[in-house]
């Protein structure tokens, strides 16, 4: 019993290791991954803005786009070689997932106050698609000044 608790913490202690290192590295990320959650878990006030055609899917593709750019970027500053499937994981693959685990806690744990929509994830998509994209032309900017 002993030994299974032992194991157990120490395995906790890795992934907490881990976990600050991705703080760590990539803290602007990771502010606008809790800034997002926390937006969109809170009751939406009604504003003029409310009244703009698809206002809230320009919302979800602009802080996606944002924040997949901010991880591309605080990527290329920490990594001299890309790990593509590292990138496809990290930058576009889990923001995708975490859109969508955020629609389901919306329309099941929000008690009304915010419902899931996936159109809203399909948004996310494109927005996480974007910043993918412009993550990927910096790199290429980013390259090109290594070489000259």
């Amino acid at each position: 019993m002993y030994k299974k608790i032992s194991t157990f913490a120490e395995k906790l202690k890795v992934k907490m290791k881990y976990l600050l290192h991705l703080i760590k590295t990539y803290p602007l990320s990771c502010c606008l991954i809790v800034v997002i959650w926390v937006l969109c878990m809170m009751p939406v006030p009604e504003t003029p803005l409310s009244n703009v055609k698809l206002i809230d899917k320009w919302a979800h593709v602009s802080m996606y786009a944002v924040m997949c750019t901010a991880i591309w970027a605080e990527y290329l500053k920490g990594h001299k070689r890309l790990n593509k499937k590292r990138l496809f994981i990290g930058v576009w693959l889990a923001p995708v997932l975490m859109s969508g685990l955020i629609e389901v806690l919306q329309a099941t744990c929000t008690n009304g106050n915010r419902s899931g929509d996936w159109m809203d994830m399909l948004a996310n998509t494109i927005g996480a698609t974007v910043g993918s994209l412009i993550g990927m032309l910096l790199a290429k900017m980013l390259s090109k000044d290594k070489k000259a």
